[in-house]
């Protein structure tokens, strides 16, 4: 059983659920996901397989290699893709996604609309702002906060070497949690904020709120944040040598579909 698999089963169980529903976008949008193609990729450019069934036109896509196989009932050409690059290619062409479709519990169709949702989803992005801490106290969230929070910061590994949340004052009196990343990678800070955006979108809490700031972890203020805060080590996945990456695989140079 598979992540997304887990997901599914979850909604299925208690469909009226809007928490867990985000939670199985969330996982859907996270996750790579093996797009059944009509033929090889060539030069970056991808043509999806279309499937007319009654609903509407659809393409394909599975969790594992293993389902893709299954359902080909061989070799077939793909692509593999995070599911929200999937989401913003297809958002507004009217075509649908088929997931796992007849090889996996989590089997489903998601109509064109909700492929629209999610993509303008996640393209809100964070806002910039100024602002000066007076102090720190203990944060005070929601479980539901920290579970979607701890999820996002196990998948960004070597982006920073930790995170802490706490409570926040501002020198003008506004209050608030601050989540500071610690030794943060050159470069990395919008991905990551970014994230910690997405997490309070799909963690179900309404008016969510959470500002972000990057700090090494000498600072006095990390300092200050480590006494009273919540502390999240990242995992450090060892260096690897990377292949060419495939398309799609890297955000800058997203696949174009024919």
């Amino acid at each position: 059983m598979t992540l997304l698999d887990a997901a599914h089963a979850a909604v299925s169980a208690d469909p009226e659920n809007e928490t867990l529903r985000l939670r199985f976008f969330e996982r859907l949008a996270d996750g790579e996901l093996v797009l059944l193609l009509a033929c090889e990729a060539t030069g970056g450019n991808l043509e999806p397989k279309v499937f007319d069934l009654e609903e509407g036109p659809v393409v394909l896509v599975f969790d594992r290699e293993e389902r893709l196989a299954s359902f080909s009932g061989g070799i077939a050409p793909y692509a593999a893709l995070p599911g929200r690059v999937i989401a913003q290619l297809l958002k507004g062409q009217g075509i649908g996604l088929g997931v796992n479709l007849g090889v996996a519990p989590s089997s489903m169709l998601l109509p064109p609309e909700a492929l629209d949702w999610l993509a303008a989803t996640l393209e809100d992005g964070p806002e910039e702002l100024e602002a000066q801490p007076r102090d720190f106290v203990p944060p005070l969230v929601p479980e539901a906060v920290v579970a979607a929070l701890d999820a996002k910061l196990a998948r960004a590994g070597r982006l920073a070497a930790a995170a802490v949340l706490a409570g926040v004052v501002y020198r003008d009196g506004r209050r608030g949690h601050l989540l500071a990343f610690l030794d943060a990678a050159p470069g990395a800070e919008a991905a990551l904020a970014r994230a910690m955006q997405e997490a309070l979108v799909f963690s179900g809490v309404e008016a969510g709120e959470l500002d972000v700031a990057f700090l090494a972890s000498g600072e006095v203020a990390a300092g200050a944040m480590a006494r009273v805060g919540l502390r999240f080590d990242l995992p450090q996945p060892q260096v690897q040598d990377l292949a060419p990456a495939a398309p799609g695989m890297d955000p800058s140079r997203p696949p174009k579909l024919r």
